[in-house]
């Protein structure tokens, strides 16, 4: 006896979709092995002591004015709340187009944490940090909010802001508060672009 037509699209229909949900929980389970790989190294080369990284002065030559944020010791990576971000997980690997690790983005309630890989010893005075991460995102985004504050249409405490550590020349971690959902995706790329970038003159040095 035939099947039912209907009935056999139906089971093709389902075949399908454990299929494709399969191949979703492999690439989460990718992508989360790689993020547990990148926080174990840190963890071994370095156990988050970051006792000698000074802040930067909002004075500094080299690096645009910053709002400096209260300063404290990283934590491990928590899962972002769903109603803050919308990123399926709380930390994210960024990485270059060949796969080498760049940093290490976590959501810790209102704040991203950038933690660049240590190995790379990436200088904010290494183009386009300065003049395109900083000067032409952060500092557009913090420009954009003081004028709402301004306006009387957003309180202080809501404002965009950021702020560098650094050891010497070296970045060691950017800190970033109140960024909505948008703005997660502008900077996520943005700092991946980045990072990228810069590995590519260290590599040629230039």
């Amino acid at each position: 006896m035939s099947q039912d037509p209907e009935k056999m699209k139906s089971m093709i229909a389902f075949k399908k979709r454990l299929e494709d949900q399969l191949d979703k929980l492999a690439i989460e389970a990718s992508e989360a092995q790689a993020a547990l790989d990148m926080v174990n190294q840190m963890l071994l080369e370095k156990g988050f002591k970051r006792g000698d990284i000074k802040e930067v002065p909002a004075s500094s030559a080299s690096i645009p004015k910053e709002v400096v944020l209260p300063k404290h010791e990283p934590e491990p990576p928590k899962p972002a709340p769903t109603q803050q971000h919308t990123e399926p997980e709380g930390v994210i690997p960024l990485k270059t187009m060949a796969e080498e690790p760049l940093a290490l983005m976590y959501f810790d309630k209102q704040t991203i944490h950038v933690l660049p890989d240590e190995s790379k010893n990436f200088s904010v005075n290494t183009p386009p940090f300065t003049n395109f991460l900083v000067e032409k995102v952060f500092a557009k985004m913090q420009e954009k909010d003081k004028e709402l504050v301004r306006l009387g249409q957003m309180s202080t405490d809501k404002m965009f802001s950021y702020n560098i550590a650094r050891q010497g020349d070296l970045i060691r971690e950017i800190t970033i508060k109140n960024a909505d959902e948008e703005r997660v995706k502008e900077l996520k790329s943005s700092i991946r672009w980045t990072f990228e970038k810069m590995y590519e003159k260290m590599k040629s040095g230039v």
